[in-house]
């Protein structure tokens, strides 16, 4: 998986440095749990993908025009997760990054 697949050496990259930043900037316990679930979600959710979209490329033969739709969802419901983990990330981070640096 992770020598296959560039998104999710990406995905991976980025949850070990917001991991790395929460343990710098000193994250309370609860919030360092919700970046923890964000992380595993979207590597989840992309694996998931990915099995996926192998399955189908096996059975694509057999299938109709469908096997296009049901891989651009399960793309978007990764895009959609990383999205909602960025923006709940720099809620998370934003006052502590400014109270480090701007205090």
């Amino acid at each position: 998986m992770f020598k296959n697949e560039k998104n999710f050496r990406v995905e991976l990259a980025f949850g070990v440095a917001a991991f790395i930043l929460s343990l710098y900037l000193g994250i309370g316990r609860l919030e360092l749990v919700a970046i923890l679930f964000l992380i595993f979600l979207v590597l989840i959710l992309e694996l998931l993908n990915s099995a996926l979209e192998k399955f189908v490329d096996i059975l694509k033969p057999r299938l109709h025009l469908q096997v296009g739709v049901v891989k651009d969802i399960m793309a978007a419901m990764v895009l959609l997760s990383a999205f909602a983990s960025l923006i709940i990330g720099v809620y998370i981070f934003l006052p502590y990054i400014l109270e480090k640096f701007f205090n």
